[in-house]
């Protein structure tokens, strides 16, 4: 039988079909794992799931057993992948997963920031509403997303799906292409600084790469408007968030949401969390992969990863 371990499935979290692993061999699971405990709980299996935990070339090399690294992640830079190649190591990962995950988390998020359901249900928990003399209430006022142009900085696969959301919603679609490899014919292609100046919503869904690493900076979101909204989806690092704090409280743009950080989990003392006006921010941790459905297809796609191998 196939020993297989994962070593940090609490950030999966609970997943029924978890059950497809077992089926493939005897499954160690452990929700965290530290770097000194790795060699200890993956000594005599074949096969290795993670997600954040690095495998190290001193690891690989004190497990002589090991043939499969599987990262439940489309990024797979906790993983030395040349040197697991010259040990003959294979490494899988999953992409496409979390697609419709993230281009709907974006909606929520921005949804949140220009609709603000926060302040009118708390008007009506609040006792206000019972109290008022009209039927409505009109005290922070909202816009609609028709006719709203959307910025999409990184058209990828993600990019595309919240594109399409956006033309759902009767928006405008610009992109910026990371890369400068993109040209998209179904939306018009931008400079970044010409996006900036001219979007209603800037949205980020690329990669954290040489190129997109401190990409929104200080004097960047000086030239968006100021009633424009800021969404990273991405990468923590492609914004300078002491920059965005400053911004925000210097009222340069509306608001910005974001799902990532440069570190995860945030810091207590980040400025992010000491804004002047902290309604102009919106946070979540790190949670717009993890729909139930892209968590079950993460796992049905690990679980085909080590099937493939072991029909090799």
């Amino acid at each position: 039988m196939t020993n297989i371990v994962f070593l940090d499935a609490g950030t999966v979290g609970s997943v029924q079909n978890i059950k497809l692993i077992k089926e493939l061999g005897h499954l160690d699971i452990y929700d965290q794992t530290r770097s000194d405990q790795i060699i200890e709980r993956a000594e005599g299996k074949e096969i290795i799931i993670t997600n954040k935990v690095r495998i190290t070339p001193e690891i690989m090399d004190k497990l002589p057993g090991l043939k499969l690294i599987c990262v439940t992640a489309t990024g797979m830079d906790n993983i030395d992948i040349e040197y697991a190649g010259k040990k003959g190591i294979q490494v899988k990962n999953v992409a496409g997963y979390s697609t419709d995950s993230v281009a709907q988390h974006t909606f929520t998020v921005l949804l949140y920031l220009t609709g603000k359901p926060a302040y009118y249900d708390q008007y009506v928990k609040s006792g206000s509403y019972s109290q008022s003399d009209y039927f409505t209430h009109i005290g922070n006022s909202f816009r609609e997303l028709k006719g709203k142009k959307i910025g999409i900085i990184g058209l990828g696969t993600i990019g595309r799906q919240v594109a399409k959301i956006a033309d759902a919603f009767g928006m405008e679609v610009i992109y910026y292409s990371t890369t400068g490899n993109n040209n998209n014919k179904q939306y018009n292609r931008y400079e970044l600084d010409e996006l900036l100046k001219s979007s209603d919503i800037v949205t980020i869904h690329a990669p954290l790469s040489g190129s997109t690493r401190g990409l929104i900076t200080y004097d960047k979101i000086k030239l968006m408007k100021p009633d424009a909204i800021l969404i990273n989806m991405g990468r923590g690092g492609i914004i300078n968030e002491a920059d965005l704090a400053r911004a925000l409280n210097e009222n340069l743009i509306a608001a910005a949401g974001l799902d990532v950080l440069e570190q995860e989990p945030i810091k207590a003392d980040h400025p992010l969390l000491k804004l002047k006006d902290p309604g102009k921010i919106f946070i979540t941790p790190h949670i717009a992969w993890t729909s139930i459905e892209a968590r079950e297809l993460l796992i049905r796609k690990i679980a085909e990863n080590i099937e493939k191998f072991l029909k090799q």
